[in-house]
């Protein structure tokens, strides 16, 4: 599942950083809007997926479909946390989550190497019923838990319990957060580092504000 080396954009190495970033905070609020509704941002949700099922991009700017208000809710969410304003404390806990989890799986290269060839596959699942059909979404879901939700360090998401046994609704939320180590992964490809965050918030957050004005 590494990221495969990209043509990166005429964007600086922290705004690439806050984008990679902001993705993973788009799959933690994605996360936490079907566990408590059903229901999520559609066009949140098939940036996450079309970004997982490329591993191959033209560019770091493909990867998010081209513009950065496909990371709109992200963008958002990641604002909220790094200028401390009122943000849902359990879409902050997946959204770390997911980073540490991120940093686990780039120790275990058989897991990694499984991943990559799984998502191979289902690539060609995508191109025969569409990335965001739920074949697709049920064995990007599986894929999680067959590999990421097998290390010890497991993220535990809370909802309305009736919602998260619903049909097809487990499966999308482990896409969700597979989709969420995707980003991390790239974020980590673009120079991130979790004890660089602390230094690195006031550049973080120029880059998101400057974001906004284009």
């Amino acid at each position: 599942m590494t990221p495969t080396p990209i043509q990166n954009a005429p964007q600086s190495a922290v705004t690439r950083q806050a984008l990679a970033l902001a993705g993973v905070f788009q799959a933690a609020a994605v996360v936490d809007q079907l566990a408590r509704t059903g229901q999520c941002d559609e066009r949140a949700w098939n940036t996450l997926i079309r970004a997982t099922l490329d591993t191959n991009p033209d560019s770091f700017a493909t990867i998010y479909g081209g513009h950065h208000n496909n990371l709109r809710l992200g963008i958002d969410t990641l604002s909220a946390v790094m200028n401390r304003q009122h943000s849902d404390p359990a879409v902050m806990r997946y959204g770390f989550s997911l980073v540490l989890l991120m940093q686990k799986l780039r120790k275990d290269d058989a897991m990694m190497a499984s991943l990559g060839e799984r998502l191979t596959r289902i690539q060609g699942q995508a191109e025969h019923f569409g990335e965001t059909h739920e074949n697709v979404i049920a064995s990007l879901g599986q894929l999680y838990q067959d590999t990421l939700s097998t290390f010890r360090y497991r993220i535990v998401v809370q909802g309305d319990p009736s919602l998260l046994q619903s049909r097809m609704m487990p499966e999308r939320v482990r896409a969700a957060l597979l989709t969420g180590v995707r980003f991390a992964l790239l974020w980590h490809q673009q120079g991130g580092r979790r004890w660089k965050l602390l230094f690195q918030r006031q550049g973080i957050k120029k880059s998101l504000a400057a974001l906004d004005g284009h």
